[in-house]
């Protein structure tokens, strides 16, 4: 196999770290490989959870652009309540599996997935930004709930998104959006992240990774298409990194197929902006609505000192910390996000009484 064909592959996965900062892992093949043969060995308690088979009616919400914006809408149909639910970077709406199976009767649930990922049209490259995404979300907010209130919930990435929201479009915070969730996410600095490592050698990486992927970009194809094959790496690499605790491989395989259907070009494309987000300054927005802040304890990629500076920023938001859970938080602890969801969309619901 070919340097280029082998380093593909471990970016399908190198993608989840890469999303917001510049990871790679070091790691020997004969381990890995026995760590990851003993877990597919095991019980899987996840082995029938339907991952990436449940479905909302589809539609498409255009965006100021031109493009074409994946939507899928579920739940209370009727509600006066539209959750909005955002994805983060190389992930697509499935990720929200969990609150989707279990929060169908809170209100109207609004799936999207993100420009360029998911089944979402790219734009032009040089709107890869996060503003641009916070210019979608407002299509989405004015075509999928002309009326009623809105909760937004942002993941990641769908959490700058909400940020750049609040910056941008501060209005609608006094007006039509009651609730803010923002899980492992971060209001900037990203660039100071070491994922774990040591300091020096974080900076290494953060040095070398921007060109790193605009080569993997180069060769497109090819990189895509080792990516897609899978390897054992790439499940370690992500167990490694969106996970903290004991989760089920079935659990782990369907976050690294999310990953790896992400193209390399989309990667290369975004990655520039979370250097470039800072949203802090814009924070006080989220005073004017409810605002619910999570974070893993053990999260690698948004680590819970960014979460503890967005609720200093917005005095009486909530914030949970969450033992035992990495960056993906909403698919390995689900049973505490959706608590927590619940609780946020309740305390919205009276804020819109109130506002009446």
């Amino acid at each position: 196999m070919s340097r280029l064909r082998a380093t593909g592959k471990r970016v399908g996965v190198f993608g989840a770290a890469v999303g917001v900062v510049a990871a790679g892992a070091a790691v020997g093949m004969a381990a890995e490989r026995y760590a990851v043969g003993r877990s597919f060995r095991r019980n899987d308690p996840a082995r029938r959870e339907p991952f990436g088979r449940l479905r909302g009616a589809p539609t498409y919400v255009t965006a100021d652009d031109g493009i074409d914006l994946y939507v899928e809408v579920g739940g209370e149909l009727d509600s006066d309540v539209a959750i909005i639910f955002l994805h983060g970077y190389t992930l697509n709406q499935d990720s929200w599996h969990y609150q989707r199976r279990d929060l169908g009767d809170l209100g109207r649930l609004v799936l999207v997935d993100q420009r360029a990922h998911g089944q979402s049209a790219r734009g032009p490259s040089e709107h890869a930004t996060i503003d641009q995404l916070a210019h979608d979300l407002r299509a989405i907010i004015d075509a999928m709930a002309p009326d009623g209130s809105v909760v937004l919930i942002g993941h990641s990435m769908g959490g700058m998104t909400i940020m750049a929201l609040a910056d941008l479009y501060p209005e609608l915070f006094s007006d039509r959006i009651t609730g803010a969730a923002l899980l492992s996410t971060s209001p900037g600095r990203l660039a100071e992240v070491t994922i774990g490592a040591p300091a020096y050698t974080g900076r290494i990486l953060r040095r070398f990774a921007p060109g790193f992927v605009a080569a993997l970009a180069r060769q497109a194809e090819l990189v895509d298409r080792s990516r897609r094959v899978g390897s054992d790496l790439s499940y370690v690499l992500t167990k490694r990194f969106a996970f903290a605790s004991d989760v089920a491989p079935s659990l782990v395989r369907f976050a690294a197929r999310m990953i790896a259907q992400t193209p390399i070009d989309v990667v290369a494309d975004f990655f520039p902006a979370f250097d470039a987000h800072d949203k802090l300054a814009a924070l006080p927005v989220l005073q004017r609505v409810e605002t619910l802040v999570m974070v893993g304890a053990e999260d690698l990629i948004t680590p819970e000192a960014h979460s503890r500076e967005i609720v200093r920023a917005v005095p009486g938001a909530e914030l949970v910390v969450v033992p035992d859970a990495g960056h993906l938080l909403l698919m390995e602890h689900p049973e505490v996000v959706n608590r927590a969801i619940r609780e946020l969309v309740e305390r919205a619901r009276r804020l819109a009484g109130a506002r009446k």
